[in-house]
């Protein structure tokens, strides 16, 4: 069974392009140098990485999470998120907020932006057309070790420094099939330390998923997450198993770096809690007791109201 997309040349065209551009990256070489945190729940958190998200979901929802990877290791990440968004059915938009924490070693950063789609109806589906702005704060502290007090390149106490931050992306879903493309840090904003420097680096993201119903009660959620800042690239291939659309359980293998073990429920028919598990496969395996990930979501609808509509009445002008 295959989705049913648009018949329009030029959505085809973009979807070939995303297409062989994830083929292109399973064939290549992964890494984990992006500046960008991570997460291996990618599928339920697209809106941080692709501002064409806002108000897909045609609700208003808010999501919540945590990741401590590589538990044991000296200086390993530690990220918190927290994303909002809704539909602006009124000028068939969509409005996000993201909030991110990162702190990996003696830099930390803290992000906020404000994201903002275009909705339309376009064949069996809705495109998305967004874009996001924002600042990212950096900042640098802790007990340097250095050999030399006068090297200019360390700091002597804690240095920070701010941003602006600019994103964009494209978004195309239907009931069962999605797909999008984005980037993050597009005016590559420099990060001024005083005698330190250095920059933000360009990230792009792809990302594409389906859901075949193998049964009334089971469906099999494949999907594939792509990221790249051109000096490194990531895939991550994910499978997922939903009973019932209540429960899920299911794996994910980032190239060259973890194997993930994901569940979760739907608490509720708004409420979801997940949880995954990476278990480390590069050479960090010997050094950390994986990596541990919990997520927490909500959506409720807005019902729309019918418009309501007064006359005048000649006696009381």
């Amino acid at each position: 069974m295959s989705p049913r997309l648009p018949n329009l040349d030029s959505f085809y065209m973009w979807t070939r392009k995303i297409s062989t551009l994830v083929c292109i990256i399973t064939l290549g070489f992964a890494a984990n140098a992006q500046q960008d945190p991570q997460f291996s729940q990618n599928m339920f958190l697209k809106l941080p990485v692709n501002p064409a998200f806002a108000g897909s979901n045609d609700a208003i929802c808010a999501t919540v999470a945590y990741r401590n990877q590589w538990v044991n290791f000296d200086g390993a990440p530690k990220t918190g998120l927290f994303t909002l968004d809704a539909p602006i059915r009124a000028i068939n938009s969509g409005i996000g907020l993201t909030l991110v924490t990162d702190k990996i070693g003696f830099d930390e950063t803290f992000g906020v932006k404000l994201a903002y789609a275009y909705r339309a109806k376009l064949g069996s589906g809705n495109l998305g057309i967004g874009v996001e702005g924002g600042i990212q704060q950096k900042s640098l502290s802790g007990n340097f070790i250095y050999n030399d007090p006068n090297d200019p390149n360390i700091p002597l106490g804690g240095v920070s420094a701010t941003v602006p931050d600019f994103g964009a992306g494209i978004y195309f879903n239907t009931e069962k099939f999605y797909i999008g493309a984005s980037s993050s840090h597009l005016t590559e904003g420099d990060i001024d330390y005083g005698q330190i420097k250095t920059s933000l680096a360009r990230h792009y993201y792809g990302m594409i998923g389906y859901t075949f119903d193998l049964t009334p009660s089971l469906a099999l959620k494949p999907s594939v997450f792509v990221k790249s800042d051109e000096a490194s690239t990531q895939i991550d291939a994910n499978m997922l198993l939903a009973y019932n659309n209540r429960f899920w359980g299911g794996v994910s293998y980032r190239l060259e770096d973890a194997i993930v073990a994901m569940v979760g429920m739907n608490i509720t028919n708004d409420l979801k809690l997940g949880y995954s598990y990476d278990i480390t496969t590069s050479s960090l395996n010997g050094f950390s007791n994986g990596t541990h990930e919990i997520l927490l979501g909500y959506c409720f609808n807005v019902k729309s109201t019918k418009s309501f509509y007064m006359n005048r009445n000649v006696r009381f002008l």
